[in-house]
């Protein structure tokens, strides 16, 4: 196969559950863009269920006629290391020309990408999916708590990295690979606020970003721990704002 055109990079911890209707869903929208070359690599995260061997067995026994049009990459953390560390792996291995990383669930219709594509085409180096743009369309809402906490943490990420962004979080995120390439050296957060890390560095680096409203269903199961995972997130939070691991990054 020729070098990909798109990469898409999808962690997954625990999710056997979901993780086959997924890849049937990316297997889909594949078949509806065969005339593109993709790269699937999906990052299992030290998953203790049977996440990793319901991945294989999909893609072993897979009979579908877009088997030309990608390749198909599996990473294996031995340990769960957390989401930043796993898409990090992720943009390491990509070679597409545009790298897309997207949520195990597919909250977000990988439809949604071609948007983006054709934004990182007209000059923007990342295209970052928003749920809370007037235009976003939220198909299925997530319960008041959570809903609540996302909406703080964002006032919180853009109060203290003085981001100008309003939905940080959104896993939809289309980068040039360009963009990447610059970004790599400088990511070092392994939690959920990887998000606010790449777009804190590639703020300082002046890549020039678009936030896109997308189509979005809240997906039952979340990996996100309402009580521990916001604490280490704002944490975080400090050490992206001055450079514990950033030190390198002019002001």
């Amino acid at each position: 196969m020729n070098k990909p055109f798109l990469s898409i990079i999808i962690p997954a911890y625990n999710e056997e559950k979901r993780i086959k209707n997924s890849l049937t869903k990316l297997i889909n929208f594949i078949e509806s863009n065969n005339k593109l070359n993709f790269e699937i690599i999906i990052i299992d995260d030290g998953s203790r269920d049977n996440t990793n061997s319901i991945i294989k067995d999909f893609f072993l026994n897979c009979h579908s006629n877009c088997l030309n049009y990608f390749n198909f990459v599996l990473i294996e953390n031995l340990i769960n290391r957390g989401k930043g560390y796993s898409v990090r792996r992720g943009l390491e291995k990509a070679s597409g020309n545009y790298i897309l990383f997207t949520d195990a669930d597919l909250s977000t219709p990988l439809e949604e990408s071609l948007k983006m594509i054709d934004i990182l085409k007209n000059g923007y180096d990342i295209v970052i999916g928003s749920r809370a743009l007037k235009k976003s369309l939220i198909v299925k809402r997530q319960n008041i708590i959570r809903e609540y906490m996302g909406k703080f943490f964002n006032f919180i990420v853009r109060k203290i990295t003085k981001l100008n962004f309003f939905d940080t979080q959104c896993g939809f995120k289309m980068f040039t690979k360009k963009a990447v390439k610059l970004l790599l050296p400088y990511l070092k957060i392994d939690d959920f606020s990887f998000d606010v890390e790449i777009l804190y560095i590639a703020n300082k680096l002046n890549l020039k970003i678009k936030e896109l409203p997308v189509i979005w269903a809240n997906s039952p199961n979340s990996k996100v721990n309402i009580i521990k995972d916001p604490i280490k997130m704002f944490l975080s939070l400090f050490k992206i704002r001055f450079k514990i691991f950033n030190k390198n990054i002019i002001d």
